[in-house]
């Protein structure tokens, strides 16, 4: 018997099918998610739920191409973004994703996201459910058939089942923002506050369970589905095998870190994110992270156009960037790069910064190791923060992201900088693996439940 998992990524739209018995990984297919749209704002950022439910039919059906025994499918996805649907079931608004940006417009003297912050006491982000629910709500966006807002995966969860509203795990519930994590439910008093009503808001569970059973034409009838998860506790469930002694580093685009923890205690920098009984996850990101060697290797192409050499945007420099950056562990006098080159979530303002320039370290090599350097330093920052909090102190160290995967510098750096041996996730797609693995959970305790009755 089978379990399948289900990523509904900003990028890609990935399914992964494992043996339910051993958790190995059998088969994935990854299809491209190309259902954005453009709103009526630059700062609006919003993707089309047919067209993303119509690709998740098309990764399923290739990957149900043979008469496999499923157990369950697992569902997660991006975070934070909201859809509204109607009391039928369907939506009636595009997805707000969590690339949004209208919490940063102008608002009473400060922004949207400024203004929750101030009224309510929590720390908001643009992107958030709740903020862009706010902006929508005071700026008659909101369509007025809606009756619940959930996320993307929640989503197509009701349209696997044939569900009428969403049941939303508290992975995602507290993603929206406003979530008092101590009483395990919605800050009802400072969403009046705000004057937002709390009917619209989904139901919320914080256990490993099913929300319903495939109704669909093209999957067989009656396969149990569960509540959607988070992604980011996805990856960490697919990504880590001990997780009450391993920190996650991610290094994509963005960059992440992870770490377990039993106590509801925020840090000053970073969030901590529901996980799994009763367990959490203090998660620091990076805005930029492994962009600031793509934004590297775009000043390197400009230098090359000024110095008469012919322009061609389909050569990539990082073979030669990667080549050099094998000097990382000899190179005397490094410089100390400071990555931040698009802000923090606490402080959009800041930016990187080049310091202990020399003239013998002035050098292409330098600025690369130190680029990589910068870019493990701020992950490490954010773990020595956690520190007091945790539990428990990490003794593993695990690798996910393409950055880490291709790099054996960066794998180097990052085991250096923690004093911990890393390694790499076995599994490339972590969130679609953990979301079977999230499946798997289910369906045991499913099958627990039944032989205690």
């Amino acid at each position: 018997m089978f379990t399948i998992g289900l990523d509904i990524g900003t990028t890609n739209i990935c399914v992964a099918m494992t043996e339910m018995e051993t958790r190995r990984l059998v088969k994935t297919v990854t299809l491209k998610n190309d259902s954005f749209v453009v709103g009526e704002k630059p700062f609006q950022k919003m993707q089309d739920p047919e067209k993303i439910f119509g690709i998740v039919k098309k990764a399923l059906s290739e990957l149900m191409n043979t008469n496999t025994d499923i157990g369950a499918i697992g569902v997660t996805g991006q975070m934070h973004g909201i859809v509204y649907c109607d009391k039928s079931g369907k939506h009636v608004s595009p997805l707000f994703t969590w690339q949004d940006c209208s919490g940063n417009e102008a608002f009473m003297g400060t922004t949207y996201c400024g203004y929750i912050n101030k009224k309510t006491g929590y720390k908001t982000a643009s992107g958030f459910g709740l903020v862009t629910h706010f902006y929508n709500t005071l700026n008659g966006i909101t369509p007025l058939n809606s009756y619940k807002f959930c996320t993307i995966h929640d989503y197509i969860v009701m349209r696997l089942c044939a569900l009428k509203e969403p049941l939303v795990h508290i992975s995602d519930a507290a993603s929206f923002g406003i979530y008092d994590l101590v009483n395990n439910r919605f800050d009802f008093n400072s969403l009046d506050r705000l004057g937002l009503d709390s009917d619209i808001l989904p139901n919320v569970t914080e256990k490993t369970v099913f929300a319903g059973k495939t109704n669909v034409d093209f999957l067989p009838k009656g396969i149990p589905v569960t509540v959607a998860i988070g992604d980011n506790q996805a990856s960490f469930l697919g990504s880590v095998k001990s997780p009450p002694d391993s920190v996650l580093v991610n290094m994509g685009t963005g960059s992440q870190i992870s770490v377990m923890t039993e106590l509801v205690t925020c840090p000053s920098s970073g969030e901590i994110r529901p996980f799994l009984e009763n367990t959490y996850l203090f998660v620091g990101s990076s805005l930029c992270g492994g962009r600031a060697y793509q934004i590297l290797e775009s000043f390197f192409k400009d230098c090359r156009v000024l110095f008469g050499l012919p322009e061609n945007d389909d050569e990539s420099l990082f073979p030669s960037m990667d080549k050099l950056s094998e000097k990382a562990f000899e190179l005397s006098n490094p410089l100390l790069v400071g990555c931040e080159f698009c802000g923090t979530r606490e402080n959009p303002d800041k930016r990187g910064v080049i310091e202990n320039i020399g003239v013998d370290n002035f050098t292409p090599a330098h600025l690369i190791c130190g680029v990589l350097r910068g870019t493990v330093n701020e992950l490490f920052e954010i773990f020595e923060s956690y520190r007091p909090y945790l539990t428990s102190q990490p003794k593993r160290l695990i690798g996910s992201g393409n950055g880490i995967r291709k790099s054996a510098v960066w794998q180097k750096l990052f085991e250096e900088r923690f004093n911990m041996k890393l390694t790499v996730s076995e599994n490339k797609e972590e969130a679609a693996y953990g979301a079977s693995v999230f499946a798997n959970k289910a369906f045991n305790n499913l099958r627990m439940c039944e032989f205690e009755l």
